[in-house]
């Protein structure tokens, strides 16, 4: 159920100004001060909103608060400026009516994050889609990059808009943004080439010089510090807060995002350096022969740079900073510029060149932002511009800034009051006059055509002869001294004669919002804002395609010769087409107040918000809202919110809402003169009868409070009571349960007792009988069995003395058998008896031997050289030649098992043995490595295709060999292929073979005694493979090359066995000469592999490590 809220509830204060009773500057003072402590910033002055700079977040701009006041009505809710935005959307798209906001208020007060609230309020609340999307983007992305190009830090602000904007957003009939165009006035382009202490220049200076790549950087012929830059300020280039790197990428993304081409981007940055540049190039004074001084720049490196920048020829530059042409009708007089003149000649183009290039930058966002609908749009206006300014040295532009809010001023008060008597009409209540200060005197002072001060100084700026200052002052003192808002020292009025305050330069104004004194120095030039035409067309023949755009007077073809606009004219007829766009408008007001010049949150200074109070015309905007009816509200929510006063309205009531307001307040007897009934609103006319209405309405909701509590307290007693009824009842259900429970569990225990004790006594009786019968059957068993026993042992004691018997006859019968057969045989026996005794032993001794041997045979390897030990001394020959014979059969056992292939490796090691065993130190560690042969595997790798296919026998080794260089001693790895015909050299990397040897060629080989792998291939003298000399080879694998080699020529019955030289020094035959290679043991400072080094042109050292 939504909860229906109000302006007045809650409130902090008073919420509304026009309710503020009494009403005098200290209490409107008061209540902004209760209001800003309590955070809230917004107020309202009927439809006007005022808002105070917090100088802090606060958390009222959430999406949750942008629905909260999203289709609400403007009181329902707190003030705040959403509550303005939604009105003013709401009405431009249900009304039809077209809107405008305006935002005023000094510098720092939050004009410019005002105007970014109401624009993303609008962005969150109207319609979605990627076009409309696209079109809300690039309308919220134009705000960063006119801050960068229109802002500046100033004492009053960190991020201060040197300009007004105003911006008319266009929507279509849904209310979805469409695009929109955005015009700006009266940029402060002085600020270009001179600061205020303690501020700084426009931030895209310090953005660029901190954000920039070093490559854009160097592009633009520019350096990150500062202080290399006359136009920049140094006490304030770094700010607190501000980070210029970070928003010089965020001014990129948005330029990008708005539609800015890249090439446009940099030919921006390109003019932002060339003022940079600008402000660098210093003049020096030169005398002429004719006596008059002449300007010349002492350094032309920034002139240089600046001029590769723009594409200017540096001569046309450097001429027309020295001298100026003046233009009268055929006639045409040059002069030269002294070094004053120089410098504001200087400064004038570093001003014209900025403020050309943001009005460019305008004219290009608007021509990515506007409508491409060419159909009636509604539009919604946002006026971005400076408030009134009071300094203690005002000028041209404070003047003008004033006479814009002048005329603001003046529009406000006519299209309030309009509206004001509009709703009077419309609702049928009779219009009365209300008296207020009228400043169209004031306006006429400043725009008069005839005698207005603008048209004075136009005039003056105009006029041939002497022009200065003091000049115009005095035109002003003649025409202006009788006007009764103008004051000046030196007028007629002789009142002011006496007046010291005023001084004789100054003039003053009394203007809507106080009296200001302007000092009338620099008047003239500011409003002449006189660029020498010299210069614009030196600029107009820069090859850079933006300047000619920015000064397009400067084109030869097209010489004006008439004197361009002043300054103050451009800006009145400017703010007079302003003036006629906004009164076409439904007005919106946001006035901004600062509430110190701290930039602190939660300090209050009250003379500087009373000041801003009084510029701002607050006060002037309270009267005339209060001038007629105070407070006015729809009969709906007025008998919504007060019918609770009324017996007759309480709780409904049935009939119309209007006579139920009727009824309502003749029940609370209001005065008839205090209200009067309109069409479908009443209007209130003093804030002390709304104050009534709400003291009674207070109290009335405490009596309807405490009747609801004393309500709610016997409801909520009621209800606990009866809980409690209901929970005692159901806990003594449950405890009867629970009692029952425990009394069955108790005797169904005791019964479960008596029954296990029953069983039990049954059970024990009937094991007792089972017991007894069982050791009566046991009983009979035992004695039989030891019955039994007896019998049979007696049995078996007869049987026993039987055997015993019979066996004493057998062992006597045989004893005298033997006895008869020794005395008969004894005369036999006796005669060789030795003999056949040793004859037995012997035979059991071997018998026993060769069982014995039997099991304790050694293993069937040929290699295992255990044999068991001799029994006896006499079998000697025997053992030997058994253990000779059992390791001949196991070696026949072993070759049996062999293949041919490894018949033919072994074969291969066995030779190796004959070769090298005892004679190379590198034979023992390839014992144990196979050979291999083709470690390349040539017919399987694709790499070596090309070299398989040139070799048409079967390869019987493929190793990777080092051959040796005579000239230096290092080697070139090369393919080594071993064929039963050839050797072949290859070259590792192409594969093509470097050399072919035909082995009836091969004579010799030769190697060392140590540990290395360098063998000598020597060939025959007078062979075809002899003519380059013999090869010089390295290999880890160099036994087994030369055991191939050798087994190759042993098997081959038309060839010599190949001779194998084993020696520390031989010869090698290279082309024509022999050179010695010798082998010698490194020591360790040799390191640990084999080198080899040219001693001379015979003698080659190969060193050896020693090896452990």
């Amino acid at each position: 159920m939504e909860v229906k809220t109000s302006l007045l509830d809650n409130m902090i204060g008073v919420g509304d100004m026009v309710l503020l009773e009494p009403l005098s500057e200290d209490s409107f003072l008061d209540n902004l001060r209760k209001r800003f402590d309590h955070n809230e910033i917004y107020t309202y002055i009927g439809s006007v909103v005022i808002s105070m700079n917090p100088y802090r977040s606060l958390p009222i701009y959430t999406p949750d608060k942008v629905e909260e006041y999203r289709n609400r009505n403007f009181y329902e809710l707190s003030p705040h400026i959403y509550a303005l935005a939604d009105e003013a959307y709401r009405s431009l798209r249900d009304q039809d009516k077209d809107q405008c906001i305006l935002i005023t208020g000094e510098s720092g007060a939050g004009k410019t994050e005002a105007s970014k609230l109401v624009m993303s309020y609008v962005a969150a609340v109207c319609g979605k889609g990627q076009e409309v999307n696209k079109v809300k983007e690039q309308l919220l992305q134009s705000n960063p990059v006119l801050e960068a190009f229109g802002n500046a830090k100033t004492v009053r602000n960190d991020n201060s808009s040197r300009f007004g904007k105003y911006m008319d957003i266009e929507f279509d009939f849904k209310g979805d943004p469409l695009g929109g165009v955005i015009s700006n006035y009266l940029l402060e382009k002085s600020r270009v080439v001179k600061q205020p202490r303690g501020e700084r220049n426009f931030h895209i200076f310090y953005q660029l010089l901190s954000g920039a790549s070093d490559d854009t950087l160097k592009k633009l012929k520019l350096d990150r510090d500062f202080s290399k830059y006359n136009y920049l300020s140094l006490d304030s280039a770094v700010v607190n807060g501000l980070d210029d790197a970070a928003n010089f990428r965020t001014v990129r993304n948005a330029m990008q995002i708005v539609g800015f081409m890249e090439d446009e981007v940099q030919s921006v940055l390109e003019l932002v350096a060339a003022v940079l540049k600008l402000g660098n190039i210093e003049f020096k004074p030169e005398s002429r022969s004719n006596g008059t001084d002449e300007s010349r720049i002492k350094d032309k490196n920034d002139l240089k740079e600046m001029c590769e920048l723009l594409g200017i020829e540096q001569s046309v530059l450097e001429r027309a900073f020295s001298y100026r042409t003046v233009e009268a009708k055929m006639e045409k007089v040059s002069t030269t510029l002294n070094v004053a003149q120089a410098y504001y000649a200087r400064d004038a183009l570093a001003k014209n060149l900025y403020s050309r290039l943001f009005t460019w930058l305008v004219t290009r966002i608007n021509e990515s932002i506007k409508a491409q609908a060419k159909t009636r749009h509604k539009v919604m206006g946002v006026l971005d511009i400076y408030g009134f300014e009071i300094f203690e040295d005002n000028s041209f532009e404070q003047f003008i800034i004033n006479y814009c809010n002048e005329k603001l001023q003046q529009i406000f008060i006519e299209l309030t009051l309009r509206e004001e008597q509009e709703e009077y009409v419309r609702e049928g209540i009779e219009w009365t006059n209300i008296e207020y200060f009228n400043n169209a005197v004031i306006c006429d002072l400043i725009e008069n055509n005839q005698n207005g001060i603008l048209a004075m100084l136009d005039e003056e700026c105009l006029r041939p002869g002497t022009v200065t200052d003091e000049t115009f002052l005095d035109k002003l003192n003649t025409i202006c001294a009788e006007h009764q808002h103008f004051e000046s020292r030196l007028s007629k009025n002789s009142k002011f004669l006496t007046d010291h305050s005023l001084p004789h330069n100054c003039f003053r104004i009394q203007h809507y919002a106080g009296k200001v004194l302007y000092r009338v120095e620099s008047f003239v030039d500011k409003n002449n804002d006189l660029l020498y035409r010299d210069l614009s067309q030196a600029m107009y023949k820069a090859n850079h395609s933006l300047i000619k755009q920015l000064f397009p007077e400067g084109n030869p073809a097209k010489v004006n010769l008439k004197r361009p606009p002043t300054a103050g004219s451009q800006f009145k007829t400017s703010v007079g087409t302003l003036m006629r766009n906004l009164q076409t408008k439904n007005p919106n007001y946001i006035r901004c107040i600062k509430p110190n010049d701290k930039k602190a949150s939660h300090i209050f200074t009250d003379s500087l918000v009373c000041h801003q109070v009084r510029y701002l015309g607050l006060m002037e905007n309270v009267r005339v809202r209060r001038a007629g009816y105070a407070f006015r509200q729809a009969y709906e929510p007025c008998l919504e919110r007060y019918k609770m006063l009324c017996k007759k309205t309480w709780p409904h009531w049935n009939g119309p809402a209007r006579e139920g307001v009727e009824v309502l307040m003749a029940d609370l007897q209001v005065p008839a003169e205090e209200f009067s009934y309109g069409r479908s609103k009443i209007f209130i006319r003093n804030p002390r009868t709304l104050f009534f209405l709400e003291e009674r309405r207070r109290q009335c909701l405490q009596d309807l409070a405490s009747l609801i509590q004393k309500i709610y307290r016997g409801w909520k007693c009621r209800t606990q009571f009866l809980l409690l009824k209901k929970s005692q009842i159901v806990v003594a259900a449950w405890y009867r349960r629970f009692a029952q429970q425990k009394k069955y569990q108790k005797i169904k225990s005791a019964t479960t007792v008596m029954q296990s004790y029953a069983r039990g006594w049954q059970a024990r009786k009937l094991l007792r009988e089972l017991k007894y019968q069982k050791r009566c059957k046991e009983a009979v068993t035992t004695i039989a069995a030891f019955w039994h026993g007896t019998q049979a042992r007696r049995e078996l004691r007869r049987l026993k003395e039987e055997a015993r018997r019979k066996h004493a006859v057998a062992v006597i019968w045989a004893y005298w058998q033997g006895l008869k057969v020794r005395r008969e045989y004894r005369k036999f026996f006796r005669a060789n008896a030795g003999k056949k005794i040793y004859d037995f032993t012997i035979q059991r001794i071997m018998q026993k031997y060769f069982l014995g041997l039997k099991t304790t045979l050694p293993s069937m390897s040929p290699i295992d050289k255990n044999w068991p030990v001799r029994p006896y001394r006499f079998l000697d020959g025997v053992h030997k030649e058994l253990r000779r014979i059992f390791h001949l059969w196991r070696c026949k056992k072993y070759r049996e098992k062999f293949t041919e292939e490894r018949k033919a490796v072994y074969e291969e090691k066995l030779e190796a043995s004959e070769i090298f065993k005892d004679k190379k130190a590198l034979y023992p560690s390839s014992v144990s490595q196979p050979f291999k042969g083709d470690y390349l595997e040539i017919s399987k790798n694709p790499k070596y295709q090309k070299l398989n296919s040139a070799v048409d026998e079967k390869v019987l080794l493929a190793d990777v060999v080092n051959k040796i260089n005579r000239a230096n001693g290092k080697g070139t790895a090369r393919i080594f292929l071993l064929t039963k015909k050839s050797v072949l050299l290859a070259d590792q990397k192409t594969g093509q073979v470097k050399a072919s040897v035909p082995l009836p060629d091969v004579a010799s080989v030769s190697v060392s005694t140590q540990s290395d792998g360098f063998f000598a291939l020597k060939l025959k003298e007078g062979s075809a493979s002899a003519v380059k000399g013999d090869f010089l080879l390295s290999s880890e694998r160099l036994i087994e090359i030369i055991t191939k080699l050798h087994r190759i020529g042993a098997t081959t019955a038309d060839r010599d066995q190949l001779n194998i030289d084993i020696s520390d020094e031989f010869l090698v035959q290279f082309k024509q000469d022999k050179v010695c290679v010798k082998f010698i043991q490194g020591g360790p400072k040799n390191g640990s592999g084999v080198s080899c080094k040219r001693k001379n042109n015979r003698l080659l050292e190969v060193s050896v490590p020693t090896t452990a």
